[in-house]
């Protein structure tokens, strides 16, 4: 087979090459308890978009910094009360998707929601606010702020916040939720069930947002990484910062987040993948102590693989 990163054997104990800061744990116990002190001000709005089977809302709710976060919740009509949710998370740049994506879950019981995350392509707001560059990318935002001001800060709290909402409706069962997402939504899927750990069990393919270091070392600082590039060149061109740089974006590695999972991870990784090289999902991965499989594609890169979906569907209905 051949190989982009490592074999495959080193790659199952391979534990990221990102810093890790010192107090990565105080940082994000800070970060919750901000997004703890916002009032939601949680509003349902009918969507036009309505069905047969389920009821369809725009759901608002505001986040940290006070911006109004979105997402889809499609809620299947008659369910048993309580039932089960998922959380679904999107691609870089793109948004919550579709209606008629959610309602293979609703027509099986489920409630569906699905965030659009901030300053991206969807209906959420982003405050903005952030010292330095906003330009070319969300991993680089707030680089040259302090690092409470990261914009993967607030969104990674914003699916915590979101889960937490829902959780608390009386619709849904709070010990009976998933969550999925692809590439960025992988990453959230991670980081969602990091910071909110009652998700019950979490299904993330080739997650984004891992071991930043590894991707720079391989050259790969390109697609979804570009702005890793960007911001050396235009803000650091002799790499005199080269080290704080990679420590500050630590915060924001999912893979020092992954510790802090509850639930059972399904995760999906394709052996050829350049956009978020294996090595850097493995980082994240290794580091679950969480019950977790791992469903390899050795022919496959950062693209849709046969079976994920209802592979993926299969776990979910354990919940």
């Amino acid at each position: 087979m051949p190989l982009i990163d490592m074999p495959l054997d080193q790659l199952q104990s391979y534990q990221g090459r990102s810093p890790r800061p010192e107090d990565f744990d105080a940082y994000w116990e800070r970060a919750l308890d901000e997004m703890r002190s916002v009032d939601p001000q949680v509003e349902l709005v009918p969507s036009s978009f309505q069905v047969p089977i389920a009821d369809c809302f725009h759901l608002y709710f505001t986040g940290v910094r006070g911006a109004r976060i979105h997402a889809k919740y499609v809620r299947p009509k008659n369910a048993s009360k309580p039932h089960p949710a998922i959380f679904q998370f999107h691609g870089y740049t793109s948004n919550a998707g579709d209606w008629s994506d959610k309602l293979t879950y609703a027509a099986l019981g489920y409630s569906v929601f699905s965030m659009d995350c901030r300053g991206q392509g969807g209906l959420s707001e982003d405050t903005g606010g952030v010292k330095g560059t906003t330009h070319c990318g969300h991993i680089i935002r707030g680089l040259n702020d302090h690092p409470d001001n990261l914009l993967f800060r607030h969104i990674f709290l914003d699916t915590a916040q979101l889960a937490g909402i829902a959780m608390n409706m009386p619709e849904v069962d709070p010990g009976r939720v998933g969550a999925i997402g692809g590439s960025q939504g992988g990453a959230l899927t991670l980081a969602c069930a990091s910071l909110e750990p009652r998700i019950k069990r979490l299904a993330p393919v080739h997650p984004f947002l891992s071991d930043y270091k590894r991707v720079w070392e391989m050259d790969l600082s390109s697609n979804a990484y570009a702005e890793l590039t960007t911001f050396f060149r235009q803000f650091d061109s002799r790499h005199e910062r080269e080290a704080e740089i990679f420590e500050k974006l630590g915060y924001i590695d999912i893979q020092f987040l992954t510790p802090r999972i509850k639930g059972e991870v399904l995760m999906t990784v394709g052996l050829m993948d350049t956009t978020c090289p294996p090595s850097t999902q493995f980082a994240a991965y290794n580091r679950i102590i969480s019950p977790k499989s791992l469903d390899i594609y050795p022919d496959y890169g950062h693209e849709q693989m046969p079976e994920v979906s209802d592979r993926t569907l299969q776990f979910m209905l354990g919940l």
